[in-house]
C-alpha cells in the first residue's frame, strides 16, 4: 500500500525536498525575438452587481462584490495545485502563478469573444472574474459562444454564463454585473477587458484606468465578422519583469584574454544565445578571479561561441580554467498612451501578415467608422445591404479626409463593404483566436510575465470569404443558430459546413477546442455530415487546466467519449462518433480505405511527431486536406496541407534534438539536465527493467537461459548480472533490508563511484595530447559524505527504500515516512570501506553508445551466471515475482519524483551543479510539454478560419495561411504555404499528391505496357520490401502474364484485407534517354 499525500503531514514543497538521509549489512555492490520567417515554416449607468460565491446555481441579485485593490504581486494566495497546473507552471513558474491567483479581472461583454476570454482566465486560475453584460441571450449569439444553450434565450448573458464557467475551475470566484457600469467600479480590478463598448465610453473608462493609482490594465477587443482588433493600455511606467519567458542563457568558458576589451571564448558544446548589449555575470573562474564578483558586465560582438567583454582585463590574473557565464535578464519599462491619444497617434501597429502591411491603418479607420455608424443609426449595418455598406464607406471617407498627413490613399471599398456586411457577427474561430490573444494579455497585465502587446493589433481574414460572392439574399437570417455566420459567408457555405465529414485525431487540449469550434460553426451538423473523433487516452487531473471539455468527475474516463458528449451539449445537432483507437498501421481495419475516402477534411490534434507523420501519409494517399497545428508553451503554429497545392507535413522536419553523449551523462555531467537524464535512467533500470527481467527469467527459466546464451554478448552479460544481484546479494525480505539497500545505493552512487573516478582520473590528469583531462566542459567531482542531518540525504533513502519495498511486495511501515524514526534505522546500516580498483573501465569516448564492454569470455561468464541464477531460484518461495514500477510523474504520492529528484540533486552536488526543486525536476525528467489554454485557443481559431476556405473549395494557394505565433513576445507571423514540388515528363505533370491508378486487375505485362504508353520504361517494380520485377533478372520474364495481385501474394506474401480493392506498387522508370523519372505510386485495382 503506497503512502497517502505527504502534504497532510504539514510539509511544504521546500521542506519535502529537504527531508533527509540512510546502511546494508548483508549485501552490497560497488541519468528578443523570434524571426518572422519561422512562419514560412483586436451603454453604461449606475449598477447592481450579482455574485456567485458557491458551486451551485443560486445567484444573489443584490450583494455587491468587494475586491481589495492590489498592486502587482501583493498577495497571500492559496497554495498552487501542482497536479492541476503542472503544464501551466512549466510556462509561468510559481511566482507568476501566485500573482495570477491574487488578480481580479473584469470581462465586459459576454458574447463569443467575452466567453472565450473568460474561459481562458478561469482555466489559468486568476482569483476572480467578474462578468458584465446588460444584454440578453439571443439565437444570434450561438455562432460565437459555447456557453449558451437554447434554454438560455432571454436570460441575461452574464448570469447565463456563470455555471459553465464555474465548472472549469471552482477555485476562481465568478461574479456578475448586470446593469450599467460606473468608472468607480473598475477600481476593484487589476485588469479590465471590454469586448462590446463604444469609443466614447471606452475613452472615458480608459482615462480613469490610466490615471488610477496603481494603474488598472485596460484592454479593448472586438471581433466583427472576419475582422478583429486589440488595444492595450497598462498605464504609464508598466514594468515587464520577464520579456520572453526564456531561462537565462549560459555558456561554459574555455578561455579569457588579458586584453582591452577582453575576448571570452566558450566551449563548442552548445551555441551561445547571447546578443550584443546583454548583461552577464561570471562564476567559478579560476585564475582571473576578479570576474567572480557577481557584477553585471555588458557584452558586444556576440558570436556562436565567443563574445567581447567591455572591460579591461590586462591587469587581471591570467585565466587558468573553468568558469560559467550567465545572462542577466533585465526588466523593461513601458509607457502606454491612453486610448484618446493612441487613436490619433497609434504608433507602430503589430503586424501579423507582411503581405497585408497596408491593412492596419485601413482597419484602424474602419473600426472608427463603424463606431460612428452605430452611434448615428443605433444599429449595425445589415448583412447584404449595399446602402449600409455605402454609408460606412462614406463615413470612412469623411474620417480619412481629416487625417492630414496620415490620410490613406486607397480606402479599399471592397474591404469596407465586406467589413460592413459581417460587422454584427461574432464568429467562433475569430473569438477563439482573439480570446487566446486577449487572455494572454490579461496574464501579462496581472503578472508582468512576457512582453505586452504595444498597443494596437488589427487582423482580418478576407481570404476566408467564398470564392463566389453570395447574392444579397443569401445573407438573410434563417432564424437558426448559425445566422451570425450566415451574415458573413452566406447560406450556401453554411450548408457545406453542415454536410462535411470530418475526422479529428486526438481529443486533448487541441481536440477539445476543435470540437467546440466545429460544433458552433455547425460543421457536421447536417443530415449528410459526420464528425469522427478518436483518442486512446483517458482523462487525468493535469488535463483539466486546459482541456476545457473535461471536469474533475471525468478523471479516468475516455477522452474522446467525454469530449464528444460535451460537444454535443454545445450543439445538439452535431453528428459525432467517438472512438478509442490509436490511428496507425495496426488499426487500418478500423480506419479503412472507405473511411478515408469518405472524408472531407482531417484535423490533427496530436502531441507526437510519429502519429502526425502517419496521418500525413494517409492524407497524401487519399488526397485529403489536413489541418495541422501544435503548441509549445506560449508558442503555436499551424500548417495547411492542401491536396495538389501545398507540400505535405512530412516534406520538412525539424532537426532532431541534440543528445548528450552517454559518457557525459554517466560520468561527466555539467548541467542539471544531464543529472536528471541519468536519474531517470537509473530509476527505470532499478525499478522497472531489472524486475521485468527477473520475472521473465522466473516465468520460463529454460527459454530465458537459452535466449541469453544465444545472445552471448556484453549486454546479455550485464542483464544477467543485474538479475542475479537482485535475487541474491540485494534481495530484500523485510523493510529493513530495503533501507540497507537504499543507504548502500547512496554510498555507491555519490561516494564510491566518484572516488573511483577521481582515482582513475586525478585532478591533474592529462589526456594523450597533454591537455588537462578535466578541461571544460568537464567538472571535477567530489564525493559526498552521508549525513543523517542532511534532509536531501535522508529523503533520498526514504524514497528509494519505499520504492524498493514496493517492487519486492514488502509492506511499508508507517514509521518509514517519519524522518526521525527512519534516521534511527539508517544509522544501524553497516557501510563497508571503499577500495579503489586499478583496472576500472570508465567510458570517455563521446561516440560510445553503450557502457557495456565486450569481452572474449562473455559466453563463459554468461554460463556461470546462469548456473548461479538456477541455484538462487531454488531458494525462492514458490510463485515469487517482483513488481516492476513504471515511472509516473503526475502522482505526487508515489515517491517516483522524490527518488528521481534525490538522485539528480545528489549527483549535482557531486559536480557542483545547482540543484532544482521537485517541480523543476518533474518538468525535465518527466519531459513535460509546457502548455497553456491561450496558445491552444489561438491555434485552433486560426485553423478553423482556414477550414472555411477548405470546405468552400476553389481557393488558391495564396489564399491560405500558415502561422507561427509567440504570445510571449508577442509575434504573429503568417505566410503562404510552401507549394507542392511539381514533376514533369513530356506533356504530363504531377506532384507528391498524385497516385496513378490502373484498373481491371492488370498483369505485369499490362502494367509495363501502360507505362510504355506514357513514354516510361519500367525497370523495377516492388511491393512492400519485395521485388516483383527487375529487368536484369531473366527469370522475372516468366512472371509477365501473371496478375499483379497474384505476384504480390506469391512473392511478397501480401495478405490483401477484404476491405481493400487494390494494391500499391513502387515503380522505377526511365525515359528513352535513360534518365530516371520519379513517378507517383501506382495503384492496381483488382476488385
Amino acid at each position: 500500500m503506497l503512502p497517502g499525500k505527504r502534504t497532510n503531514e504539514g510539509l511544504s514543497v521546500e521542506e519535502e525536498n529537504k527531508v533527509a538521509g540512510a546502511s546494508f549489512q548483508k549485501k552490497y555492490r560497488i541519468v528578443c525575438k523570434e524571426s518572422a520567417d519561422l512562419a514560412a515554416t483586436y451603454k453604461f449607468d449606475s449598477s447592481s452587481v450579482t455574485v456567485d460565491n458557491s458551486n451551485n446555481n443560486d445567484i444573489s441579485s443584490s450583494s455587491v462584490r468587494e475586491f481589495p485593490t492590489m498592486a502587482l504581486g501583493d498577495s497571500n494566495p492559496p497554495d498552487i495545485d501542482e497536479d492541476l497546473h503542472s503544464r501551466q507552471l512549466a510556462v509561468y513558474g510559481r511566482e507568476t502563478m501566485r500573482r495570477l491567483f491574487a488578480s481580479n479581472v473584469l470581462v465586459s461583454g459576454m458574447q463569443g469573444l467575452g466567453a472565450e476570454i473568460a474561459k481562458n482566465l478561469v482555466l489559468a486560475g486568476v482569483k476572480s472574474v467578474a462578468l458584465h453584460d446588460e444584454g440578453t441571450v439571443e439565437l444570434w449569439d450561438f455562432s460565437g459562444s459555447f456557453i449558451f444553450s437554447e434554454s438560455d434565450v432571454g436570460k441575461n448573458r452574464a448570469l447565463a454564463s456563470v455555471q459553465k464557467l464555474q465548472e472549469l475551475n471552482n477555485a476562481v470566484v465568478i461574479s456578475t454585473i448586470t446593469t450599467k457600469l460606473t468608472k468607480e467600479q473598475l477600481s476593484e480590478f487589476q485588469a479590465v477587458v471590454f469586448t462590446d463598448i463604444d469609443l466614447e465610453h471606452a475613452i472615458e473608462f480608459n482615462d480613469y484606468c490610466h490615471s488610477h493609482q496603481p494603474p488598472i490594465a485596460f484592454i479593448k477587443a472586438e471581433v466583427r465578422g472576419l475582422f478583429g482588433l486589440v488595444f492595450c493600455d497598462f498605464g504609464p511606467g508598466f514594468t515587464v519583469l520577464d520579456v520572453d519567458g526564456v531561462d537565462p542563457h549560459t555558456g561554459i568558458i574555455a578561455s579569457i584574454s588579458n586584453d582591452n576589451p577582453a575576448l571570452v571564448s566558450c566551449v563548442d558544446d552548445e551555441r551561445l544565445e547571447f546578443q550584443d548589449g546583454d548583461l552577464v555575470v561570471f562564476s567559478e573562474v579560476h585564475g582571473m578571479t576578479e570576474l567572480n564578483d557577481g557584477k553585471p558586465r555588458k557584452i558586444k560582438s556576440a558570436r556562436p561561441y565567443a563574445f567581447t567583454l567591455e572591460e579591461d582585463t590586462t591587469s587581471y590574473g591570467t585565466y587558468e580554467k573553468g568558469g560559467i557565464v550567465t545572462q542577466l535578464k533585465q526588466s523593461k519599462e513601458l509607457n502606454f498612451k491612453p486610448l484618446r491619444e493612441a487613436l490619433k497617434d497609434p504608433g507602430d501597429f503589430l503586424l501579423s501578415d507582411f503581405s497585408k502591411f497596408d491593412r492596419p491603418p485601413l482597419l484602424h479607420l474602419a473600426f472608427q467608422a463603424l463606431d460612428r455608424f452605430v452611434s448615428e443609426l443605433g444599429r449595425y449595418p445589415v448583412a447584404g445591404s449595399e446602402e449600409d455598406a455605402q454609408k460606412l464607406i462614406s463615413i470612412s471617407c469623411d474620417i480619412n479626409e481629416n487625417l492630414g498627413d496620415a490620410k490613406i490613399d486607397d480606402i479599399n471599398p471592397k474591404l469596407l463593404r465586406n467589413f460592413a456586411f459581417g460587422s454584427r457577427a461574432v464568429l467562433n474561430p475569430m473569438a477563439a483566436m482573439f480570446g487566446g490573444i486577449v487572455g494572454q494579455e490579461v496574464v501579462k497585465a496581472c503578472s508582468g510575465k512576457f512582453h505586452p502587446l504595444f498597443q494596437f493589433f488589427y487582423f482580418d481574414s478576407m481570404d476566408s470569404l467564398p470564392t463566389e460572392s453570395p447574392h444579397s439574399s443569401d445573407y438573410r437570417p434563417q432564424n437558426s443558430r448559425y445566422d451570425a455566420q450566415i451574415s458573413v459567408f452566406g447560406a450556401k457555405l453554411q450548408k457545406k459546413l453542415e454536410d462535411a465529414k470530418v475526422f479529428i485525431v486526438g481529443s486533448g487540449a487541441l481536440g477539445c477546442e476543435f470540437l467546440k469550434n466545429l460544433a458552433l460553426m455547425g460543421v457536421a451538423c447536417g443530415n449528410q455530415g459526420k464528425l469522427t473523433v478518436t483518442d486512446d487516452d483517458v482523462i487525468e487531473k493535469s488535463n483539466l487546466s486546459r482541456q476545457f471539455l473535461f471536469r474533475d468527475w471525468n478523471i479516468g474516463q475516455a477522452k474522446s467519449t467525454v469530449a464528444a458528449s460535451a460537444a454535443a451539449l454545445i450543439n445538439p445537432h452535431l453528428n459525432v462518433e467517438a472512438l478509442q483507437n490509436r490511428v496507425g498501421p495496426e488499426t487500418e481495419n478500423v480506419f479503412h480505405d472507405s473511411f478515408w475516402e469518405d472524408l472531407s477534411v482531417i484535423i490533427n490534434a496530436l502531441d507526437n511527431v510519429n502519429a502526425r507523420l502517419y496521418v500525413d501519409q494517409r492524407c497524401l494517399y487519399f488526397q485529403k486536406p489536413l489541418l495541422e497545428s501544435g503548441t509549445l508553451g506560449a508558442k503555436c503554429n499551424t500548417q495547411m496541407v492542401i491536396p495538389h497545392l501545398t507540400e505535405n507535413y512530412g516534406a520538412s522536419r525539424d532537426p532532431p534534438e541534440k543528445q548528450a553523449p552517454m559518457c557525459t551523462v554517466h560520468s561527466f555531467p555539467h548541467n542539471i539536465d544531464h543529472c536528471l537524464t541519468w536519474a531517470r535512467s537509473e530509476f527505470e533500470g532499478l525499478l522497472e527493467k531489472t524486475p521485468t527481467e527477473v520475472n521473465a527469467y522466473l516465468s520460463n527459466p529454460a527459454d530465458y537461459a537459452k535466449a541469453m546464451t544465444n545472445a552471448g554478448d556484453a549486454q546479455a552479460r550485464d542483464t544477467l548480472e543485474c538479475v542475479l544481484e537482485c535475487l541474491d546479494r540485494e534481495r530484500c525480505e523485510a523493510f529493513e533490508d530495503c533501507i540497507t539497500w537504499a543507504r548502500l545505493k547512496f554510498e555507491d552512487y555519490f561516494a564510491n563511484r566518484v572516488k573511483q573516478l577521481i582515482y582513475t582520473f586525478p585532478e591533474d590528469a592529462a589526456t594523450s595530447t597533454g591537455t588537462p583531462f578535466w578541461s571544460a566542459p568537464k567538472r571535477f567531482p567530489h564525493p559526498l559524505q552521508f549525513s543523517l542531518s542532511d534532509p536531501g540525504h535522508l529523503h533520498f533513502v526514504m524514497a528509494a527504500s519505499i520504492l524498493r519495498a514496493e517492487s519486492f511486495g514488502i509492506p511499508i511501515p508507517e514509521w518509514a515516512k517519519n524522518p526521525n524514526e527512519l534516521a534511527g534505522a539508517i544509522d544501524c546500516v553497516m557501510v563497508p570501506e571503499f577500495q579503489p580498483k586499478n583496472d576500472a573501465k570508465i567510458v570517455t569516448d563521446e561516440k560510445a553508445s553503450s557502457l557495456s564492454t565486450a569481452s572474449i569470455d562473455d559466453a563463459a561468464v554468461i554460463d556461470d551466471l546462469l548456473k548461479k541464477l538456477e541455484l538462487c531460484r531454488n531458494g525462492l518461495s514458490h510463485g515469487f515475482r517482483m513488481k516492476p514500477i513504471q515511472f509516473e510523474k503526475d502522482d505526487d504520492t508515489n515517491y517516483h519524483m522524490d527518488m528521481i529528484a534525490g538522485l539528480a540533486n545528489m549527483r549535482a552536488r557531486n559536480y557542483s551543479i545547482p540543484e532544482v526543486d521537485k517541480l523543476k525536476a518533474k518538468f525535465i525528467a518527466g519531459r513535460i510539454i509546457p502548455a497553456i489554454a491561450t496558445s491552444t485557443a489561438m491555434a485552433t481559431g486560426l485553423v478553423c478560419i482556414e477550414l472555411y476556405k477548405i470546405l468552400d473549395g476553389g481557393h488558391k494557394l495564396e489564399d491560405y495561411r500558415n502561422t507561427f505565433a509567440n504570445l510571449a513576445l508577442p509575434l504573429f507571423s503568417m505566410a503562404e504555404p510552401v507549394p507542392a514540388k511539381l514533376f514533369k515528363h513530356q506533356d504530363m505533370s504531377w506532384t507528391i499528391w498524385d497516385r496513378w491508378v490502373i484498373q481491371n486487375n492488370p498483369t505485369l505485362r499490362e502494367l509495363l505496357q501502360w507505362l510504355k504508353d506514357k513514354g516510361l520504361n519500367a525497370y523495377s517494380i516492388s511491393c512492400g520490401s519485395s521485388l516483383l520485377f527487375n529487368s536484369m533478372f531473366p527469370r522475372h520474364k516468366e512472371r509477365m502474364d501473371k496478375k499483379l495481385v497474384d505476384l504480390a501474394r506469391d512473392v511478397a506474401k501480401l495478405e490483401v484485407p477484404s476491405y481493400r480493392r487494390h494494391l500499391d506498387v513502387v515503380v522505377a522508370c526511365e525515359d528513352d534517354e535513360d534518365n530516371d523519372i520519379d513517378i507517383p505510386q501506382v495503384s492496381a485495382y483488382f476488385r
